[in-house]
């Protein structure tokens, strides 16, 4: 099967700057990065907003970085900084690779089959604690995400890191017995013993004065 052409990235050089020339840039539309590793010295960048969240979006775990009036090489996310209020990207951190060496990377995990886990339909509350997990692979072997079918869980029951199965052109680097999610008994919503009291103390002091208005009307014909 024919390999699909990586998403190409372009990009250009800039001077590297501190946080003044990174607000300048994003005024202008564009995102400061820095790619790093290839034996080659870090160089800084400057790239479209739009042009990198096109590229993010429909690049798999590998892009073409190409920078302009140099070469190109491939590339990974290392980091993506984004604003804390608006999601927006504010920073790119990439890493050159080679397509024929071994890389870590993160990617996320996720839990299929949920709504029909035994457990679940008894009232279970599945708890997912792990929702990363770190691999070893070709740089054009690392998925976007790695899922797993919890449709066999029962209440009770836990999923570690040993019960993921991945394909043979990666390796899973978390430990064994790492928790990854638990399959607990349904929370029961018992009311508090200071509000029971609270209503047995109201319901009496009811029944009190009803029978103080009793003895009211009976005293009523003697005091005539």
């Amino acid at each position: 099967m024919a390999q699909t052409q990586p998403t190409v990235l372009q990009v250009s050089p800039r001077e590297a700057g501190g946080s003044r020339q990174a607000r300048r840039l994003r005024r202008t539309g564009e995102i400061p990065g820095v790619v790093y590793g290839g034996g080659e010295d870090a160089l800084s960048f400057a790239v479209q907003e739009r042009t990198l969240r096109h590229a993010l979006a429909n690049a798999g775990a590998v892009m073409d970085l190409a920078i302009q009036g140099g070469s190109s090489s491939p590339v990974v996310v290392k980091e993506l900084t984004r604003h804390p209020v608006t999601g927006a990207t504010v920073h790119i951190d990439l890493l050159r690779v080679r397509l024929d060496v071994r890389i870590e990377a993160t990617v996320q995990l996720e839990l299929t089959g949920v709504d029909d886990a035994p457990g679940i339909r008894d009232g279970g509350v599945l708890e997912q604690q792990l929702r990363e997990v770190t691999i070893e692979a070709l740089p054009n072997d690392i998925p976007d995400s790695i899922t797993h079918d919890v449709a066999e869980m029962q209440i009770g029951d836990t999923l570690t890191v040993a019960a993921l199965s991945v394909p043979a052109s990666m390796t899973l680097l978390d430990e064994a017995e790492t928790l990854v999610a638990t399959l607990s008994p349904p929370r029961l919503q018992v009311e508090p013993d200071d509000e029971i009291e609270s209503e047995t103390e109201v319901v009496g002091e009811g029944e009190g004065s009803a029978d103080g208005g009793d003895s009211g009307d009976d005293a009523g014909p003697d005091s005539e």
